[in-house]
């Protein structure tokens, strides 16, 4: 082999690698994806404190299951958004 075949394998394994490292043929890094990124760190930011609260709501107050179960809930759908949004774009 030459070494113009040689490298002409290399570049396209190389477009190749790179076509695998975008989604929908767009690149991984583009405005829309910083600002899903963003979306998603705020999401978990917010389940994360919802957590907190449940928790701390379950040993303060034991007789507000009812309470506990919706703050505790509504960050669990909070967290399922986030996920979906993660695999989605």
């Amino acid at each position: 082999m030459k070494t113009d075949e040689i490298d002409k394998i290399i570049a396209e394994a190389l477009e190749a690698e790179k076509k695998k490292k975008t989604h929908k043929g767009k690149p991984l890094s583009t405005h829309n994806g910083n600002r899903i990124a963003a979306i998603r760190k705020i999401l978990n930011i917010v389940f994360i404190i919802g957590f907190i609260a449940a928790i701390i709501i379950y040993f303060v107050f034991p007789e507000q299951k009812i309470l506990f179960f919706s703050i505790g809930f509504g960050a669990l759908a909070l967290k399922i958004v986030e996920f979906f949004l993660r695999f989605m774009f």
